[in-house]
């Protein structure tokens, strides 16, 4: 899970993941929507699909990434704690907002 955590970390390598969660998309496609040299989306692409956040298929001369969202589960999994945690807060705070206007009416 670190490896996957610190792969989000970058914003290059989240804009690619915004990319491929509407469509698979080749590495010319990715690299045209990013800021940076080809070589770094190159690296950037390494990155992901070491962390099992993407997976990659030979079409012809094309490569075509696309999301592997068993990684995902896994980062939603470690979350749901702290979900959970927040749900407990927010509702705690809603109870005391209702009973605040009930006192003043």
């Amino acid at each position: 899970m670190d490896t996957v955590l610190q792969a989000l970390a970058d914003q290059s390598r989240r804009t690619v993941l915004d990319i491929l969660r509407d469509h698979p998309a080749t590495a010319g496609e990715l690299a045209d929507a990013l800021p940076i040299a080809r070589p770094g989306v190159s690296r950037h692409l390494r990155v992901l699909r070491e962390a099992g956040l993407v997976s990659v298929r030979q079409e012809a001369q094309r490569r075509i990434y696309s999301l592997r969202l068993d990684a995902f589960v896994e980062v939603d999994e470690w979350l749901e704690d702290y979900r959970a945690l927040w749900q407990n807060r927010l509702d705690a705070l809603h109870t005391e907002i209702a009973r605040g206007r009930k006192a003043r009416t």
